[in-house]
């Protein structure tokens, strides 16, 4: 009998920013990541929501140049703090502090 064999390389590429599709994707996404405490991580969500919603557009409403909003939001960098907020502002979205259980 034979094996039908799948060959990863005609398999289409994960793309994270094609799974957030409203709000509440989004806020879930983020809740997750900040929940594994990863910085890096966050960065690399950020950017993946900045695509989803439109880089240039986020670029523009958080005044960061789109080519420096790419390179502070992949995967592994360490933007600033101040980036980050940034981005939060202009996503609509924002980190907040509760105290552990």
């Amino acid at each position: 009998m034979p094996q039908n064999k799948l060959n990863p390389s005609v398999m289409p590429e994960f793309d994270m920013a094609q799974q957030l599709r409203d709000e509440v994707d989004i806020v879930e996404y983020l809740r997750q990541v900040l929940a594994d405490g990863d910085g890096a991580e966050l960065a690399a969500a950020l950017g993946h929501i900045a695509k989803a919603r439109g880089m240039t557009e986020i670029a523009n409403a958080s005044g960061i140049r789109r080519e420096a909003l790419y390179k502070a939001l992949r995967p592994h960098s360490q933007p600033r703090f101040e980036t980050i907020q940034r981005v939060c502002k202009a996503l609509g979205v924002q980190l907040t502090v509760e105290q552990r259980h």
